[in-house]
């Protein structure tokens, strides 16, 4: 896989200062690209992915739920989790599920059922805490803990990350030099989006590399409209917006970028009866709870439209090869 030095037209914006003022916007200027991103023909598969973790884990719970509690909370997780593999295995899909080492530490057994059913399975963190709420020692330990309970687990090699909420922002680039160290080959962890939980806007749209010494970035899925970029990855987009709306938001991300595009869900998104954590904002309630009695046929709805594999198949050209110095002229991915 070849790199590109040169920035994308994208974050060589007109009204970008001629030198960068931190580090990390100039790790962002010049971030690496794979060379053939948005121009090949892209694998007619996308990426179905899960984050595996149960309703009490989520960020919008975490000042309402503390993390000393979780032993005695109903766990669902387990009963979720058989569902959606049975879901995937009525539709013939294999997908990847980013899974916490806190659950690989409870449920070793449905680990091992994970990759026995043929699934890839890779690291979503020990226990849900935000990279960019942690200094780079605790979170090499967080990542380091989460890889070897799983593949302890599961038996396989664990090359995948996704951090918890999208938490890798402009300020912890670093963190994609430490899974780089601990062995991960890719991480799922950036919404090139405004968001009021997560987001790095300035971030490429295609596969990248922030510095040459950290793990492939395979970012979240965006449609432009008008010149802003707009999410339309899963999780509660998908539950939130129309059925229809939602296919359009994922097509129009795979013609712009010519990139598959990765779908995401939870367990906790197909459980309507799961319990209801009180004190919540009128915004967290809405986002948690809202589109749960439909999430699991709307799921498979989208199963029969598109064709799936898990992330190491469908990104395969970029995981197997390394990059190099050549380069080649910048190119607008948009």
């Amino acid at each position: 896989m070849r790199t590109v030095r040169t920035p994308m037209s994208e974050l060589n914006q007109s009204n970008r200062a001629a030198e960068p003022q931190s580090p990390a916007q100039y790790i962002l200027a010049t971030a690496q690209p794979c060379a053939d991103a948005g121009r090949a023909t892209p694998p007619a598969a996308n990426a179905f992915t899960v984050d595996v973790e149960d309703y009490f884990h989520v960020q919008a719970f975490a000042g309402k739920v503390a993390k000393s509690e979780w032993g005695s909370l109903q766990h669902r997780y387990r009963d979720n989790t058989l569902r959606l593999l049975d879901q995937l295995e009525r539709h013939g899909v294999l997908g990847t599920f980013f899974t916490l080492g806190w659950v690989a530490e409870q449920a070793p057994d449905l680990i091992a059922d994970i990759v026995r059913r043929g699934h890839e399975l890779a690291s979503h963190g020990y226990d849900h805490s935000q990279v960019f709420a942690q200094t780079p020692e605790a979170f090499r330990e967080d990542v380091r803990l989460s890889k070897r309970l799983l593949e302890d687990a599961g038996g396989v090699q664990i090359k995948g990350y996704r951090a918890p909420t999208f938490s890798i922002n402009a300020d912890v680039l670093w963190a994609h030099t430490i899974l780089a160290e601990e062995g991960f080959v890719y991480s799922s962890s950036i919404y090139p989006v405004h968001h009021d939980l997560y987001g790095l806007p300035d971030a490429p749209r295609v596969p990248f590399r922030s510095h040459r010494d950290g793990v492939l970035e395979l970012p979240m899925p965006t449609a432009r409209f008008g010149g802003v970029s707009i999410a339309g990855g899963g999780g509660g987009y998908f539950r939130l917006l129309p059925y229809t709306l939602s296919r359009l938001m994922l097509d129009r991300a795979r013609r712009q970028l010519a990139e598959p595009f990765i779908f995401y869900c939870h367990p906790w998104e197909i459980d309507p009866g799961q319990p209801r954590v009180s004190g919540l904002t009128w915004r967290s309630r809405f986002r948690h709870y809202t589109g749960l009695l439909g999430m699991e046929g709307r799921i498979d709805r989208l199963l029969s439209a598109y064709e799936w594999a898990p992330m190491d198949a469908v990104y395969q050209r970029y995981l197997t090869d390394q990059p190099t110095n050549d380069e080649t002229p910048d190119r607008d991915a948009a």
